[in-house]
């Protein structure tokens, strides 16, 4: 059985990984350990940041993705910046800031970057569309009250579990094919 390990902390991203491996017959193995978080334009740049580093230590397959949100009426912040203004701009303050405006639409970047063991690294990059709610609603994370997928009507904070997990897994859906066809 081929063995892929993902560099994460979080444990839904953990999950969602082992669940598209599982049915490539690929073992998913977490690196929980802390890699500097470099600040960059994009989350592909991050990503690869963390990998490169990564494949000094370790020599197997690697990977890392990271997320970033980008607010259409604000000009695509927070960008990459955000985990961290998610951890520190309270929900209600994002949603007095976009009071200010019509547009409620943003997208979620999701980046991925592959690190092999010869060096090789592949990147996958795909965004989801957003919209972004006048009310807060659920309990969990900070700005996941407000944010929802574009024909939703429910925040992620409002579902348990995420019931559209395909959205969220389409790097780890293509990196399993792409080690899957690899015969070595």
């Amino acid at each position: 059985m081929k063995k892929v390990f993902l560099i994460t902390k979080n444990k839904g991203k953990l999950l969602a990984a082992q669940k598209v491996f599982s049915k490539y017959n690929i073992q998913v193995k977490q690196i929980d350990k802390e890699y500097p978080e470099i600040q960059a334009k994009s989350s592909l740049e991050i990503a690869r940041f963390t990998v490169l580093e990564a494949i000094k230590e370790f020599k197997a397959p690697l990977i890392r993705e990271d997320h970033s949100l980008f607010i259409h009426a604000l000009n695509g912040f927070p960008g990459p910046y955000t985990n961290y203004f998610d951890k520190t701009m309270p929900v209600k303050t994002l949603i007095k800031i976009l009071s200010l405006f019509k547009d409620r639409s943003a997208h979620m970047e999701l980046a991925a970057a592959l690190s092999l063991p010869n060096g090789k690294i592949y990147d996958f990059v795909y965004q989801v569309p957003l919209k972004i709610s006048k009310n807060v609603k659920g309990t969990e994370r900070n700005w996941d009250k407000v944010l929802m997928l574009e024909e939703d009507t429910h925040t992620f904070s409002e579902y348990e579990e995420n019931p559209r997990l395909e959205v969220w897994t389409k790097n780890y859906e293509r990196i399993a094919k792409l080690l899957s066809a690899d015969k070595k």
